[in-house]
């Protein structure tokens, strides 16, 4: 099959991709926070819901793409932006930037260890640092997110997020009770215990 996503000499993902190299053994994200260059307005990307990056309208179907791109990836407060030294662009995310798609979890309790990677191939591991936090959907479903770096968060797929509930517990907080989830020394409250019928 052959990948819609040409990267055009001089268009706005060409001038991106030349501005980041393809050193594949780049350790980690590059300090996007520290970068501050001049913003050149909108590019027609896309990160839909699903998690799909597009460029134009049509899929990016390179993965070490998709990977590069996501490692330039900032939120400012106004929009997500794609940031290198030279420039700096807007795109268009639906939801998060990330999908949380694989869980490693190892104890119980405050002592719970509770770890993800994200499509992108993220590594994180909840905590004060990477924090859980959890929102209602448009028909009342639970979603659950986690920080990955900056202002960047993962959307934890359904499947995950089921077994993420599995391992709440309820506990008091100011007086009322809350159902939650404990993991790298936090509770991170999921909703009152009596939204859920637990109470």
């Amino acid at each position: 099959m052959t990948d819609p996503t040409p990267l055009t000499p001089g268009s706005a993902l060409a001038r991106l991709t030349e501005a980041l190299g393809s050193d594949s053994k780049r350790k980690g994200p590059p300090p996007v926070e520290r970068w501050n260059p001049a913003y050149c307005g909108e590019i027609d990307m896309r990160i839909a819901a699903d998690g799909t990056w597009h460029y134009m309208g049509s899929p990016i179907n390179r993965p070490s793409l998709v990977k590069l791109f996501s490692t330039v990836l900032r939120k400012d407060p106004e929009r997500y932006v794609l940031v290198t030294p030279v420039e700096r662009v807007g795109i268009m995310v639906e939801d998060a930037p990330f999908l949380a798609v694989e869980m490693a979890v190892e104890g119980e309790g405050q002592g719970r260890q509770v770890a993800f990677r994200t499509n992108v191939d993220d590594l994180v591991q909840v905590g004060p640092d990477h924090p859980l936090r959890f929102e209602q959907d448009a028909n009342g479903g639970l979603k659950p997110y986690v920080k990955v770096r900056g202002e960047l968060w993962a959307l934890v797929t359904r499947s995950l997020a089921l077994d993420l509930v599995a391992m709440g517990e309820e506990r008091a907080a100011d007086g009322a009770a809350i159902f939650g989830l404990a993991a790298g020394g936090v509770f991170f409250p999921i909703a009152p215990a009596s939204e859920l019928g637990i109470a």
